[in-house]
C-alpha cells in the first residue's frame, strides 16, 4: 500500500471529498499526512520532520505521546474504554474543573468544542426562555449552525431570526441589539481572545461593559474558552475578573482526545438534570468516556500554575522577539497569531524550514518544546515572513 503524501492524498480522493474530511487542516494542493508525533516534533509520510506549533489547533499542551499520559490510558482502557455507564472519572473530572475555574459549580461533558457550544447554547435558551443569541463577527465557536455565518451554504435562512451577529469588540452594537429586541435575547456568546478575528484580547473595558448590560437585561454571559483556556490556570476570564454565567471548553482539557466541557452554575445547568420536571435531555455516546477524562485529568493537573507562567513567558518572548524583527505576530502568553497576506503560501514555507503552524498562521507551544525548539521557530518564523514583509 502507498505510504508517501501523494499517494494518500490521491487514494483520500477516492474516497473523500476533496480528500478532506477537516476542513481546518487543507492547504493546497494538499496538506501532508502525520505518521508519528514524539514530544515537539511530527514526522509526515515522506519523512520529513518538523516543530509542532499547531499541536492540534492548541489541543495537545504537553506535545505528543506524552509517557505519563499513555501510560494512564493504557491503564483505563485496560478496564474499558467506554460505559453505558458512569465512571469516578467523570465525577473528578468535574470535581478539577469547579477547583481550577475558582468556582464554577457544575459541568457536564461531551465530545467537542463543537458540542460543548451546542450545549451551552441550549442551556441559555432552557434557563431564559428566550431565543436570540448574540455573537461578535469574525469569532469561531465551531460549526453549528447556530454560530457561522447566516450566508454560508447549507445554514437555514430561518436563523436569521434567532442569532445576531454584531461586529467584532463592538458593544454600542450589543446593546442596539438588545434594545432592539427587548426581552428576546438568551445570552451574548463571546470569545476574549477570538484567533480567526486575530487573535487580540479583548478590552477589558468592553469585557465590563458587556457584563454590565447583559447583567441589567437579565441575558446570560456565554465565554468560549475552547481555545484560551490554557492562558491561566483557572481561563484566560480570570484575568478579567469575570465570572461567566456558561462556559464552554474542549481542546487543553483533554489530554489528546477529542473532549468538550460545560460549566455554570447550578440553577442555570440544573435543566439538564434527570431530577428535574421535564428537563433538558442530552446524551453522547463516547461523552465523559473514562479515557478522556483520566488523560485530561493528567495533562491539567501537569499544567499547573508555574506550568502556564513559563510556557506564557516563553510565548510572550517569542512574540516579541517576531515583532522587533518586523513579523506582525499577535496574541497571548503561549498563543501567538502570524499576520501574513498569504498564510497558505507562508503555511508551506514555514513547513519547509521545520516548523508546523496553523493554517491562517496560528502558533500554539506546548511545555515538550525546549529553549532549542523555540529557537528554531523564531528563526524559522523571521527567516520566512521577515523576508516577506521587508
Amino acid at each position: 500500500m502507498p505510504h508517501t503524501d501523494e499517494q494518500l492524498y490521491q487514494r483520500a480522493l477516492a474516497v473523500m471529498p476533496g480528500g478532506n474530511t477537516r476542513s481546518t487542516l487543507f492547504v493546497a494542493p494538499h496538506p501532508p499526512y502525520a505518521v508519528r508525533g514524539n514530544g515537539a516534533e511530527i514526522t509526515d509520510a515522506d519523512g520529513h520532520v518538523v516543530i509542532d506549533c499547531n499541536n492540534n489547533y492548541t489541543a495537545l499542551i504537553h506535545g505528543h505521546a506524552d509517557p505519563e499520559i499513555l501510560n494512564t490510558v493504557h491503564e483505563v482502557a485496560s478496564a474499558g474504554t467506554a460505559f453505558g455507564l458512569p465512571t469516578q472519572y467523570e465525577v473528578e473530572m468535574a470535581e478539577l474543573l469547579r477547583g481550577r475555574t475558582g468556582g464554577i459549580e457544575q459541568w457536564r461533558f461531551c465530545n467537542s468544542g463543537t458540542e460543548a457550544v451546542m450545549m451551552l447554547i441550549r442551556a441559555a435558551r432552557a434557563h431564559t426562555g428566550r431565543d436570540m443569541i448574540i455573537r461578535f463577527e469574525g469569532s469561531y465557536h465551531g460549526t453549528y449552525d447556530a454560530v457561522v455565518s447566516t450566508a454560508a451554504k447549507g445554514v437555514p435562512v430561518s436563523l436569521r431570526d434567532s442569532v445576531i451577529e454584531v461586529p467584532q469588540g463592538d458593544i454600542d452594537a450589543v446593546e442596539r441589539a438588545v434594545h432592539r429586541h427587548p426581552g428576546r435575547v438568551a445570552a451574548v456568546l463571546v470569545d476574549l481572545m477570538p484567533n480567526r478575528a486575530g487573535l487580540n484580547p479583548a478590552e477589558a473595558c468592553a469585557i465590563a461593559r458587556l457584563v454590565e448590560l447583559t447583567r441589567a437585561h437579565g441575558i446570560l454571559l456565554a465565554v468560549d474558552e475552547v481555545i484560551t483556556f490554557r492562558l491561566e490556570p483557572g481561563g484566560m476570564h480570570t484575568r478579567y475578573g469575570l465570572q461567566p454565567d456558561l462556559i464552554s471548553l474542549g481542546k487543553v482539557i483533554g489530554g489528546g482526545f477529542a473532549v468538550g466541557a460545560v460549566g455554570g452554575s447550578a440553577e442555570i445547568l440544573a435543566y439538564f438534570s434527570p431530577l428535574a420536571d421535564g428537563p433538558v435531555a442530552w446524551g453522547g455516546t463516547f461523552s465523559a468516556n473514562p479515557v478522556t477524562m483520566a488523560a485530561g485529568m493528567v495533562a491539567l493537573r501537569r499544567f499547573t500554575a508555574d506550568a502556564v507562567s513559563n510556557l506564557n513567558a516563553r510565548g510572550d518572548a517569542l512574540r516579541a522577539r517576531l515583532n522587533q524583527h518586523g513579523v506582525t505576530a499577535n496574541g497571548s502568553g503561549s498563543l501567538i497569531r502570524l499576520m501574513v497576506d498569504h498564510p497558505g503560501v507562508t503555511w508551506w514555507d514555514l513547513y519547509h524550514a521545520g516548523v508546523l503552524a496553523g493554517t491562517n498562521g496560528l502558533l500554539a507551544l506546548s511545555t515538550a518544546m525546549t529553549d532549542e525548539h523555540v529557537t528554531a521557530i523564531g528563526d524559522a518564523v523571521i527567516a520566512v515572513c521577515g523576508a516577506r514583509s521587508s
